[in-house]
């Protein structure tokens, strides 16, 4: 009976050392980010995201695969390549302008957004609030629509007898809506 017993047992242990083995040498699934964004090519904005990234080890092709998609300032685009990013089943959306960000929300409510920078994500819906947003998406908002006010208050001072001011926004994006508002309301209150 031991001499069998010894046997099996030995081969199981070498079966076990062999599939602990064949597992490690199996490639691990390298983690992949969808970038999306309405620019035509990498800018500034790009290489300090990718900066960001080797600084915390994280290397595009090495430890990481970035699938960008570039919009080229169409903004009609932008649907078909967050559905894009969604069939390729990325880890990760990173979206970097309103409308970019508005196209990954329609397109997955499952894959985390992360928005580098949005206008006004609780006025243009993209998050419940700034404190609690829900859903999939979390980031920065680099800006609030009442500074617009504040900012033609601060020039008025400057320039007491200010009678006109144009404010240009990008007539398309929805972040800017909030923005606009508010400095024409402000406007109505300092007549100007």
């Amino acid at each position: 009976m031991k001499r069998t017993a010894v046997p099996s047992i030995l081969v199981a242990v070498i079966l076990l050392a062999f599939a602990v083995i064949t597992e490690a040498q199996q490639p691990k699934k390298m983690p992949r980010i969808g970038y999306l964004s309405l620019a035509s090519q990498p800018g500034l904005r790009e290489e300090a995201f990718i900066q960001g990234l080797r600084d915390l080890g994280w290397v595009d092709g090495q430890s990481i695969s970035i699938e960008y998609r570039w919009a080229a300032g169409n903004v009609d685009r932008l649907p078909a390549l967050a559905e894009e990013l969604v069939r390729l089943k990325v880890d990760l959306i990173v979206a970097g302008a309103t409308p970019a960000i508005q196209a990954a929300k329609n397109a997955t409510s499952t894959i985390p957004i992360v928005m580098p920078s949005a206008a006004d994500p609780v006025g243009t819906g993209l998050v419940a609030s700034l404190a609690r947003p829900g859903g999939n998406i979390t980031g920065m908002s680099h800006m609030h629509p009442d500074l617009a006010g504040k900012r033609l208050e601060l020039l008025r001072e400057l320039i007491p007898k200010l009678s006109r001011v144009a404010f240009l926004a990008y007539g398309r994006g929805s972040g800017h809506q909030p923005f606009v508002k508010e400095a024409q309301d402000a406007a109505e209150s300092f007549r100007v």
